[in-house]
C-alpha cells in the first residue's frame, strides 16, 4: 500500500453556524428607510454581502437585498463607494 492510497486518519473541524445578527437585535421588518441597518450589509466595495458571510436566513437575505435596491433607487445607499 503506497502513501498516496492511505486512508485518512485526519478530520475536518464542523462548520460553526454564523449568529443571525438580525434575530439577535430582534428586527423581524426590514425597511429600505433603515440605512444604517442596510450598510452592515454592504461591503466597502459596495457589494451586496453573501449569506454566508453575514449569516441570516434565506428569506431575510432576500428581503436585504430587495431593500439596498431600493434604497439605493431612492438615493439613500450610494451604488459604489469608491473613495476619492
Amino acid at each position: 500500500m503506497s502513501a498516496k492510497t492511505a486512508p485518512k486518519t485526519e478530520k475536518r473541524k464542523p462548520i460553526k453556524k454564523k449568529a443571525n445578527p438580525l434575530d439577535a437585535a430582534k428586527i423581524s421588518y426590514i425597511d429600505w428607510k433603515d440605512t444604517n441597518l442596510l450598510r452592515k450589509f454592504i461591503s466597502d466595495r459596495g457589494k451586496i454581502r453573501a449569506r454566508r458571510v453575514t449569516g441570516v436566513s434565506n428569506q431575510q437575505q432576500r428581503q436585504i437585498a430587495t431593500a439596498i435596491k431600493n434604497a439605493r433607487e431612492m438615493a439613500l445607499l450610494a451604488y459604489t463607494n469608491v473613495p476619492r
